[in-house]
């Protein structure tokens, strides 16, 4: 049976911490899921047994996982060394310039607005099921932080804005970049190619760089320690 979403910050954070030091595997068990063999093929599989313990409600919506509290849950697979493995996806790029809108209004900054983050052992060594679950950690942007991720938003969408969509790379945003994202090269949707003309071109998503996922994890322990 799926958990009832939680009510408040507190309950949710208290849900998060019995996952604390549980394998993917147990708590697979908990929900009556099987543990894919071949993770490959499952990528999303972790993040979404953990919506489901968690009793997360938005699913695909362009709006925080836990909507009565505001809060978006995302997963954090580490190396063997504690280090975020892969960039966090965020959400989907708007594709039509005219659905950009601004900073304050647009899903980057709501998801971002007050996250979840829940650690995952991802050491390639480990299969998925005996992979362990971290703490949990509430985390809001400090002012710096808001002022890069908008600094950097600003930037990637007024490149969208005026058809550089396909000059945007990888090397582009300081701590929040545009990738591709689709399960092949044969996915693709209308944007802005050249001139704002539509043409078919890879969907994209906003991803957050492991450099700044990890500085989120010693900005924490930091505190921790004291």
């Amino acid at each position: 049976m799926r958990p009832a979403s939680p009510s408040s910050e507190e309950e949710l954070l208290a849900r998060a911490e019995t996952m604390s030091g549980k394998t993917l595997q147990h708590i697979a068990a908990l929900l009556d899921e099987p543990v894919p063999a071949d993770q490959s093929r499952y990528k999303g599989w972790t993040g979404e047994l953990l919506e489901r313990f968690l009793g997360a409600t938005a699913s695909t919506l362009p709006e925080p996982d836990f909507q009565a509290i505001g809060v978006e849950l995302k997963s954090l697979p580490l190396n063997r060394n504690g280090r975020p493995r892969e960039s966090t996806y965020v959400c989907t790029v708007p594709m039509d310039p005219e659905d950009l809108g601004n900073w304050q209004s647009c899903a980057v900054r709501r998801k971002l607005a007050r996250v979840l983050w829940v650690p995952v052992e991802a050491d390639p060594v480990l299969s998925l099921g005996q992979r362990r679950i971290g703490s949990a950690i509430l985390w809001s942007p400090d002012l710096q932080q808001e002022r890069q991720l908008r600094e950097d938003w600003e930037e990637l969408t007024g490149m969208i804005a005026v058809g550089e969509l396909e000059q945007i790379t990888a090397g582009h945003g300081q701590i929040l970049q545009i990738r591709p994202k689709a399960a092949d090269g044969g996915v693709l949707r209308k944007g802005p190619v050249g001139d704002a003309d539509m043409s078919l071109t890879l969907p994209r998503g906003f991803y957050l760089r492991t450099s700044f996922t990890a500085s989120i994890l010693k900005q924490v322990s930091g505190k921790t320690d004291h």
